[in-house]
């Protein structure tokens, strides 16, 4: 069985900051969680991703996306793992979606197998 259950989303003027939450249950194996967002007509892209548990890197590894770094932070407790924005711009107006999956060593990225609904975030100028 497999839960991802996203919140913390809304809406926000820019420069502001939010702090999305995903409380996750997974019976199948996994090893790392990310965050992706998808805004209307685009695709779907990745925001930051955390190896959570496993040989490969023991003290951690995480993933950031250039255009969010330095404002984006992902961070897991226990079952729960977090994407603290801030400084939020317009252009991270997207539905935004947890993911747990397996992390890729080519890519240094979070291979999502598994994923919540998604909670909103809207940033206006």
């Amino acid at each position: 069985q497999v839960q991802l259950a996203e919140s913390g989303g809304g809406s926000v003027q820019a420069g502001g900051s939010l702090r999305l939450s995903c409380a996750f249950s997974i019976q199948y194996a996994y090893n790392c969680l990310g965050w992706f967002r998808q805004a209307p007509g685009k695709e779907r892209e990745g925001v930051a991703d955390i190896y959570t548990n496993g040989p490969i890197y023991p003290d951690g590894r995480t993933y950031t996306a250039d255009s969010v770094k330095g404002r984006f932070t992902i961070s897991q407790d226990k079952n729960t793992v977090y994407l603290q924005m801030n400084n939020l711009k317009p252009g991270d107006t997207a539905m935004y979606y947890c993911a747990a999956g397996s992390w890729s060593l080519y890519r240094e990225r979070c291979s999502p197998t598994y994923w919540g609904q998604g909670t909103q975030v809207t940033v206006s100028s």
